[in-house]
């Protein structure tokens, strides 16, 4: 069976509603895919973390069972990807009965083979982030990732034997130096090896809303967490089609939970004979006004209000093309318009505008016939190749430059040839070379855009009237300048991205 691509969000903590940062990282998961499926089998998968004592004590406040809790949270993030379009191909929840079975056969093995073991847990504890600190770690005392109280706890636990695979961790990271990006996380993670590691609490006594284990207590939620990720896949039940997919080729997370996803979870895929993710990717966060955007620090945004005031594929856009992936970057609504107007309303939706009203003018919406020569063959004909390394390589600032370069190129043609001083001098074949290629580079756009942009390209391919799917191999659609056949008709419609005004910036 072929190998397929997979990729994974981290799945997300369902204790109050979504915010942007929850988007930003499915939207890049989703572009990851969408560019994936291009030229080879791809799975995307993301969803909730519903267990732990942050749940529990949202529900309780709420007046509700944790179940009931999740259960009415859960539909909420599922509209909030559909918001964004994103297509993912799994949505595995932590209460589901298939997950829960396989994260006890998960303990099962490990206490089989004696990488659990029981003990006594003594030291502090964060409910908000559900972590344990040493007390070397804290800050003034408070969670040195969130600021809040961590409470002392006392209790007999089950404990995964993290230390033992300290040496191959170091080992693993030193003989693969790009498995954690960016490197700024990956020297971080390296500091936390050799300063050595201690054994893992995997279980909690003091309250139930989780995976229970026989004897009782319920499983420690981030290693229930993290085994969403094979567990979804089949792990333990259906090898082939485990192995079509793991190891993951991409895992996204945000850094602030960098340390779960690449010291704790591949010695807990070693211990069950498993390999390690090809990349961890610990992206950097939307900040306020300096500081991380979360519900904590009330000062998360609302996705669904910014999709309604600046557009669904506009936001995706700016979230990708404003900064590189890997930093933290500030968010306004100010930068939102500018770039909305700016890249998208001057100079690509002026573009499709400019080149669909002279082709209405002057060859009556039919597409003419290409020129005999094309320096955009020679400059852009690896662009396809070019643009689907980048966003692979999690460079999507960079791969929507290198489009960004064909469209600045395509509207210079028009400023540059002036086809109405064409159509004057009676200059029909200079005028068709620079119509065709108008709507020949549109059509790669559309393509190479889509991942970013998903309706509003397949608005825009439907408006330059080029047949067959937008979403075809790229090797294929793109392989030669001149892929858009002469002769079919363009069909005007309304503008992509109307401009905004900041004060107003309604629907669009």
């Amino acid at each position: 069976m072929e190998r397929a691509y997979y990729v994974t969000t981290p799945i997300y903590y369902i204790s109050g509603q979504p915010h942007i940062g929850h988007a930003y990282t499915t939207i890049v998961a989703d572009v990851l895919a969408r560019t994936a499926r291009t030229f080879t089998p791809t799975f995307f998968l993301t969803g909730t973390d519903e267990h732990g004592q942050k749940v529990a004590n949202a529900a309780a406040a709420a007046g509700k069972s944790p179940q009931e809790w999740t259960d009415e949270l859960v539909p909420r993030w599922k509209e909030l990807f559909a918001t964004y379009h994103v297509e993912y191909d799994d949505f595995i929840r932590t209460t589901q009965p298939r997950h829960i079975e396989k994260v006890r056969r998960v303990f099962d093995r490990l206490r089989e083979r004696g990488d659990v073991y029981r003990g006594k847990y003594e030291g502090w504890y964060c409910v908000h982030d559900e972590t344990f600190w040493l007390e070397s770690k804290l800050v003034d005392g408070r969670c040195p990732t969130c600021g809040r109280d961590v409470q002392w706890i006392s209790e007999e636990d089950w404990f995964f034997r993290l230390s033992a695979y300290r040496d191959r961790l170091l080992e693993h990271f030193e003989s693969h130096p790009h498995w954690v990006q960016p490197p700024k996380v990956y020297n971080e993670m390296m500091a936390i090896l050799r300063e050595g590691l201690d054994d893992l609490s995997i279980s909690r006594t003091s309250f139930d809303w989780g995976v229970p284990i026989p004897g009782g207590g319920v499983i420690y939620v981030w290693l229930d967490a993290l085994l969403n990720y094979i567990t979804a896949i089949g792990w333990s039940e259906d090898e082939a089609r485990f192995h079509r997919y793991w190891p993951a080729n991409t895992q996204l997370v945000g850094k602030e939970i960098a340390r779960f996803h690449t010291i704790i979870w591949p010695a807990i895929l070693w211990a069950l004979d498993e390999a390690a993710p090809g990349l961890v990717f610990a992206h950097g966060w939307i900040t306020v006004d300096g500081q991380k955007m979360s519900k904590s620090l009330d000062n998360a945004v609302d996705p669904f209000l910014l999709a309604q005031r600046f557009g669904a594929d506009a936001m995706r856009y700016f979230l990708l093309r404003e900064a590189p992936f890997g930093s933290d970057f500030s968010y306004s609504e100010a930068k939102i318009v500018q770039r909305r107007n700016s890249d998208l309303a001057n100079d690509l939706g002026n573009l499709l505008q400019r080149t669909l009203a002279m082709l209405q003018r002057y060859r009556e919406g039919i597409v003419p016939e290409r020129g005999p020569s094309n320096d955009f063959a020679r400059r852009f004909g690896e662009l396809g190749a070019t643009v689907r390394e980048r966003i692979l390589n999690l460079r999507f600032r960079e791969a929507l430059d290198a489009v960004w370069e064909l469209v600045t190129a395509l509207n210079r043609r028009i400023d540059e040839r002036k086809p109405w001083e064409l159509h004057k001098r009676d200059q029909t074949e200079e005028l068709d070379a620079v119509l065709y290629d108008l709507c020949e580079g549109l059509r790669w756009i559309a393509i190479l855009l889509h991942p970013f942009m998903p309706e509003r390209m397949g608005e825009m391919w439907q408006q330059i009237g080029s047949p067959g799917r937008i979403d075809d191999d790229w090797s294929a659609s793109l392989r030669t300048w001149g892929g858009l056949a002469p002769g079919i008709y363009v069909k005007p419609a309304a503008p992509l991205f109307p401009k905004l005004e900041l004060d107003l910036a309604p629907p669009p």
